[in-house]
């Protein structure tokens, strides 16, 4: 496996020579950062000639402290049995990323999902603007500064007969005996 990780990267530095290797323990997989517009040229490139055919998953990190969004696009091939992750960082002001779902058809899903959920807009990109939030109409609800409690107090009315409710907190530490860790207190009633 070492040697097929050393021939990708040797191929992937001497056409993208900005890449740049991410190392990681497991043997199974290959990391990369890029800037955002080697995106579309590097995964065709890996789909095409190294054949990493099947787009496993693209996800998005809101790096709030930081204002930017991490776009990480998981790849891998039948072949060589190998996981590619090729990441990119973008402004979250102006979180533009070209479009890629000329290459794999099913990214268009997710772009969809991340221009409605983050706000990023992908180049070209065809599909309806609302996606799965029907009518709406706040800020983009999966940003990290999204205030959820806030909007569902706004949105959403007390239905009486829940002011009786249990906290489930307390009945599993009544249940287990189990103290509930710090991290988790700030969620209890």
């Amino acid at each position: 496996m070492n040697e097929i990780k050393a021939k990708l990267t040797e191929h992937v530095k001497a056409n993208f020579p900005d890449a740049v290797e991410k190392d990681f323990i497991d043997e199974n997989r290959l990391d990369f950062k890029v800037d955002k517009e080697c995106i579309p040229s590097l995964l065709t490139y890996l789909k095409d000639r190294a054949g990493y055919i099947h787009l496993s998953h693209i996800t998005c990190v809101d790096w709030l402290e930081e204002g930017e969004f991490e776009m990480i696009f998981i790849i891998w091939s039948p072949t060589d049995k190998l996981k590619v992750f090729i990441r990119t960082r973008i402004d979250r002001e102006n979180a533009v990323m070209p479009n890629i779902d000329m290459i794999w058809r099913q990214a268009n899903t997710y772009e969809r999902e991340f221009r409605e959920m983050y706000g990023i807009q992908f180049n070209g990109l065809e599909g309806a603007e609302e996606f799965m939030l029907e009518d709406w109409q706040g800020p983009p609800p999966m940003r990290r500064d999204f205030d959820t409690a806030a909007y569902a107090k706004d949105a959403f009315f007390e239905r009486p007969g829940r002011e009786d409710a249990l906290d489930i907190r307390e009945e599993i530490i009544k249940r287990s005996r189990e103290e509930i860790p710090d991290f988790a207190k700030k969620y209890s009633r």
